[in-house]
């Protein structure tokens, strides 16, 4: 795809976020003015008996992808300090951050963030999801991952006129009964759970970047809202099917 082609809604390739190459072939000198992204999460090695795979002479998980198994915060904040040092780079001045975490890595990007300028954490989008824990009075919800959103500049005071901001979401794993259809990725988020932080934090006509596009959740869910989206995915497989998703999403260039 040419990134200068303006008429186009997405770009999409394959590339590793913390190298310059991948946001310069979806961008351009384009800037995005909404970052939304789920990167791999913080996963240390203390794990229950049956849990992740090691290698018997160095007591260390068996690492089938580099990028997602970490083995200390400390690794973890280098690689944050890595791909979010490039991300922001192709950001405008005003653009904020959305970035799905698990506890342990909110420490890692809140530092990270603060360092690069965003030092305003707006608040912190809850994903309560479903469970099939329940009985005939209640369901229960269960809350391991949430958005932080951060900005460059504080928040505005609040008018009376203003819209709600939304804060929480309840939602099912595959509410849209898409996550099938495209690969049952294990960041898949359902369209639903994504909606209120696109239609908050960006405008129709924006470019929304996802440096980690996994099955393509956010960059398809950017295009449902008449916004442009420019992603990266570093997995040859992942990178196809998040390309053969949006091809479907996107609007006919006509419109």
């Amino acid at each position: 795809m040419n990134p200068h082609d303006e008429s186009q809604s997405f770009r999409c390739v394959r590339a590793d976020a913390r190298e310059p190459g991948g946001y310069r072939q979806v961008l351009g000198e384009t800037k995005a003015a909404f970052l939304h992204t789920d990167p791999p999460y913080c996963l240390l090695t203390r794990r229950r008996k049956g849990g992740d795979l090691r290698d018997p002479r160095e007591h260390k998980k068996i690492d089938r992808n580099p990028i997602v198994r970490f083995e200390t915060v400390r690794d973890y904040r280098a690689f944050t300090e890595a791909w979010m040092t490039r991300a922001v780079a192709h950001l405008t001045p005003e653009a904020p951050l959305a970035i799905w975490t698990n506890l342990l890595g909110k420490e890692p990007i809140l530092a990270t963030a603060r360092a690069l300028g965003f030092g305003h954490l707006r608040g912190e989008y809850v994903w309560g999801k479903r469970t099939t824990d329940k009985n005939a009075n209640e369901q229960l919800l269960r809350v391991y991952e949430v958005a932080l959103v951060l900005s460059r500049t504080p928040a505005p005071e609040p008018r009376l006129e203003d819209p709600p901001t939304t804060w929480a979401v309840v939602g099912g794993y595959d509410d849209d009964s898409e996550a099938a259809r495209w690969g049952n990725h294990p960041h898949h988020k359902p369209f639903s759970v994504l909606e209120p932080l696109v239609r908050t934090w960006s405008r129709p006509g924006d470019w929304v970047l996802d440096p980690f596009a996994g099955s393509g959740s956010m960059p398809a869910a950017a295009l449902r809202l008449g916004r442009k989206a420019a992603c990266l995915e570093v997995e040859p497989e992942w990178a196809e099917r998040v390309a053969r998703r949006l091809r479907e999403t996107a609007p006919p260039a006509n419109q």
